[in-house]
């Protein structure tokens, strides 16, 4: 329905066309805001030691040497469920068939360590 459609006659049912679209627009915005949005909850010390299966002691080292992620807020100590996760998984070693495959692609490529000049 344009403007230049609106005539006097023509009123209410410009007007109902206006309060269809208001309540598909309050449908929009009452499903928008239903959805579940992913939130990150930081989780305290207790917890994460829970998580990462260490003790207190442990994660309070890990966090001096700065090798695990965490966040500071006055006295207290915060971390995220995401972060230790994907910290545990950067720390996977390798099998010895990985290591085969790693060493033999090496080779394939010639990437070869050259004899240092101090030998001749």
């Amino acid at each position: 329905m344009c403007r230049d459609d609106i005539t006097f006659d023509k009123l209410p049912e410009a007007v109902a066309y206006l309060i269809k679209e208001v309540s598909e627009l309050k449908d929009l915005v009452v499903t928008k805001q239903s959805q579940p949005t992913e939130k990150r909850v930081p989780i305290e010390i207790e917890e994460a030691c829970r998580l990462i299966m260490k003790a207190k002691p442990t994660v309070y080292a890990l966090v001096r040497k700065g090798l695990i992620p965490c966040y500071k807020r006055g006295k207290k100590l915060f971390f995220f469920e995401d972060e230790l996760m994907e910290w545990i998984a950067r720390g996977k070693k390798k099998t010895v068939e990985e290591l085969k495959e790693e060493v033999e692609a090496r080779v394939n490529q010639g990437i070869r360590r050259r004899p240092s000049h101090r030998n001749f």
